[in-house]
């Protein structure tokens, strides 16, 4: 298992100071954005279709030492709004097309959320099954918008030879365990799971139990914090609408590693990781209202190094 980087934190830099940067850090390994929200400072979808372009990109990153974990291309691909949908499904097709050329095994990205009919013009997550009209909806959602175009959308990943890790994120139709697996049911095995514990840790998840259900399901994982204030939760409730930097009146914001949950959770998360069958990169997203992210990356990267297990058991035992 290994630390690596999402680099949207170090979007002020150039490629080249990202790189300068992990080495700094002592790492060598990246997750890149290439457009929807994390935005395409590191990474061009140009490349697909520039030869020249994309050489010259792969010789930076082989000069300094430095793999991709993942290309991440998070989008709502079933916005109601459709010229906002098929932005975000081109962004995701070329982001598969380029993890191809790049031999990038997976690409990140959300499930997204319809609206609540054809003539919808915003997202309705919907987080209750009553009154009924609540459960019309999400059966509509799932039923004309969710399936067709994860069925088609998952069959193309497979015939690029890539992986789709989708995060469990409220407010999209995948938010949770359980939604994640029938996604997975409807589009196929291509399509698994950008595990993210911070996003479950809110939610009432135990995200060590979340490991457990999920499985060989899990692609790819991101190493982000929450911290719960359980003196607001009494009065916000975990659907929590105030700003992120509203921190004082929050029931909960997102932390650096190891300042929500300490090292013990951490090393317990790893090695359920490891015991189903992830054993690759730990990717380092910060959102930490509290910390500068030059701040955030550092002390993430120091946490993790002392909690991740680099080397894999010997098929040997003595007796």
């Amino acid at each position: 298992m290994k630390v690596g980087v999402f680099t949207p934190l170090l979007s002020q830099l150039s490629l080249e100071g990202v790189l300068k940067k992990l080495k700094s850090l002592g790492m060598s390994i990246l997750e890149l954005g290439t457009g929807n929200y994390p935005g395409d400072a590191h990474c061009k979808l140009s490349m697909v279709n520039d030869n020249f372009e994309l050489s010259e990109f792969k010789s930076k990153l082989a000069d300094h030492g430095v793999s991709i974990s993942a290309l991440s291309c998070h989008g709502n691909a079933l916005h109601p709004d459709k010229d906002r949908a098929l932005r975000a499904r081109e962004v995701s097709r070329n982001t598969i097309l380029l993890a191809e050329k790049l031999r990038v095994p997976v690409v990140v990205d959300f499930s997204g959320c319809p609206g609540d009919s054809p003539n919808a013009i915003a997202p309705n997550w919907v987080t209750c099954p009553w009154p009924p009209e609540y459960r019309d909806v999400l059966d509509w959602q799932w039923s004309e918008v969710v399936v067709p175009y994860w069925t088609e959308h998952g069959r193309f990943a497979a015939e690029h030879g890539v992986k789709i890790a989708i995060e469990m994120h409220p407010g999209f139709v995948v938010y949770s365990p359980e939604t994640m697996l029938r996604l997975r049911s409807i589009a196929g095995p291509s399509v698994g799971c950008n595990f993210d514990p911070s996003h479950l840790f809110w939610q009432g998840i135990d995200p060590i139990a979340a490991v457990r259900i999920l499985g060989d399901a899990i692609f790819h994982v991101h190493a982000k914090d929450t911290q719960l204030y359980p003196a607001n939760l009494a009065r916000t409730g975990v659907l929590d609408t105030k700003p992120y930097n509203d921190e004082r009146n929050r029931g909960w914001i997102f932390r650096t590693c190891g300042y929500g949950h300490g090292a013990e959770w951490w090393r317990e998360f790893a090695s359920t990781l490891r015991m189903f069958g992830y054993d690759g990169v730990l990717s380092i997203e910060h959102e930490d209202s509290l910390l500068s992210a030059e701040e955030g990356l550092t002390r993430a990267v120091q946490f993790l190094n002392e909690i991740v297990i680099r080397d894999k058991p010997s098929a040997v035992w003595w007796v």
